[in-house]
């Protein structure tokens, strides 16, 4: 598996930076398609932020945690993408579709970010623009990506209608779904 580290406001160690690659490198024994991961710690206001995402054969696991030490902060952010990635691979057998070392895949080629700066004062601003290729799916698999992702909402193509949707965590906890009407 492929690690990678980003820094941001701060200098990682040596000996934090094998800490961290040993730990996540035993993701595998929970999941044995992890390509690659990437490890961002940032120090914003007095605290370290540590992001870890996980490429698992096209299925992206994330986890974010903040603490005043670089290394706590780490092993809490591991510890939920380990329940990630332990969550995901009981949706997978539930549904019958992982059986020990078998393939799968969620292609999220051609998906880039493009920032726009130019507003005017008074209008709102477009902070960012993603370009995301949408995959068929029903919407209890879309709850599953948005809950792997970490997000609060997830736009996919429903396999039956072949409409753009969007599932979204509503405030109470429960989950709602917006459909098009034409």
């Amino acid at each position: 598996m492929d690690v990678r580290f980003v820094q941001r406001g701060t200098e990682i160690d040596e000996k934090l930076r094998a800490y961290m690659e040993g730990k996540i490198s035993k993701l595998e024994k929970f999941f044995k398609r992890i390509l690659h991961c990437q490890i961002l710690v940032t120090f914003q206001k007095g605290k370290f932020s540590v992001e870890t995402t996980a490429n698992a054969n096209g299925v992206i696991l994330r986890a974010e945690e903040s603490a005043l030490e670089p290394r706590k902060a780490f092993d809490q952010a591991l510890k939920n993408l380990e329940r990630r990635i332990k969550r995901h691979n009981s949706y997978l057998k539930d549904k019958g579709q992982y059986h020990g070392d078998a393939e799968f895949s969620f292609s999220l080629e051609g998906a880039e970010a493009v920032t726009e700066t130019t507003a005017v004062q008074q209008e709102p601003i477009i902070q960012k623009v993603k370009k995301v290729p949408l995959h068929p799916m029903d919407p209890k698999e879309a709850i599953m990506q948005m809950e792997l992702v970490g997000h609060s909402f997830f736009m996919f193509q429903n396999g039956e209608t072949g409409d753009v949707n969007v599932v979204y965590r509503r405030n109470d906890g429960d989950y709602g779904c917006l459909e098009p009407t034409y």
